[in-house]
């Protein structure tokens, strides 16, 4: 049965959580930029997990979802606290950790902070460095000037509404970057990709498998797989995916 609360990360700002009870390994589900815990991917790991009886977690960052604070004033590093406030406080035991887009760099993250307690982790077009790699790097010189001026800058965006990037966002991301050397991660990794995502190309997966410390890394790329991998035959793959990393006596 599932619970509902919220956590107060210390200053006021109270995350929403949802989680259910079963055995280990704890999922714990990550979600995207300007995405939630009641996505699709989400809902349906939940109800994988359920009838598995596995334990399983989901969460909304600061300013996501049904979570407080505003999505302006959220960075990588924020982020990543949110993450590791609610796993701390609602999991014990080992953890699998399920990360889409950039809850798969929160993922990476929470994973270095908390390397005793990961039995997996699962990247579904994980990205990692994005605000640099796909942000920043991105924009004309003339955009980089306006955002250093003025603090913000509203760019056209695939998704509704348009998407307003931070100074912060930006600078506080170069702390928590990974893709420059080596990622301290030796639990087994999945990555899944698809080679038609046209937010985060495939080749970060690649790169992102090469960087991690560990062995026992495996890349997926779904050649007609795009960026959101929710159709029928990607959550088969997410699900088939995740029952490996789980085990025999969990998946």
């Amino acid at each position: 049965m599932e619970e509902r609360g919220r956590l107060d990360r210390g200053d006021g700002v109270e995350l929403a959580w949802i989680s259910q009870p079963g055995l280990g390994p704890t999922v714990v589900f990550l979600p995207g930029f300007r995405s939630d815990m009641q996505g699709e991917k989400a809902t349906y790991l939940a109800a994988f997990c359920r009838e598995r009886k596995v334990a399983f977690l989901r969460f909304d960052y600061s300013g996501h979802g049904a979570s407080d604070g505003q999505f302006v004033e959220g960075s990588i590093g924020r982020w990543a606290e949110d993450a590791l406030a609610v796993i701390d406080h609602r999991t014990e035991g080992s953890l699998v950790l399920v990360g889409s887009s950039m809850g798969g760099w929160i993922a990476l993250l929470a994973a270095v902070r908390r390397p005793e307690r990961l039995a997996g982790l699962l990247g579904i077009a994980a990205a990692p460095d994005f605000t640099e790699a796909l942000m920043w790097q991105a924009m004309t010189p003339t955009q980089q000037t306006s955002l250093l001026a003025e603090g913000s800058l509203a760019v056209e965006s695939t998704y509704e509404p348009p998407l307003v990037i931070t100074r912060l966002l930006i600078e506080e991301g170069r702390r928590h970057l990974l893709l420059g050397g080596p990622i301290p991660i030796s639990c087994p990794v999945r990555l899944l990709h698809g080679q038609r995502d046209h937010d985060v190309p495939w080749e970060t997966a690649l790169l992102t498998a090469e960087r991690i410390a560990g062995e026992d890394v495996r890349v997926t790329l779904i050649k007609d797989g795009e960026h959101r991998l929710s159709r029928p035959q990607d959550l088969a793959l997410l699900s088939s995916t995740l029952a490996d990393l789980l085990g025999p006596d969990r998946g």
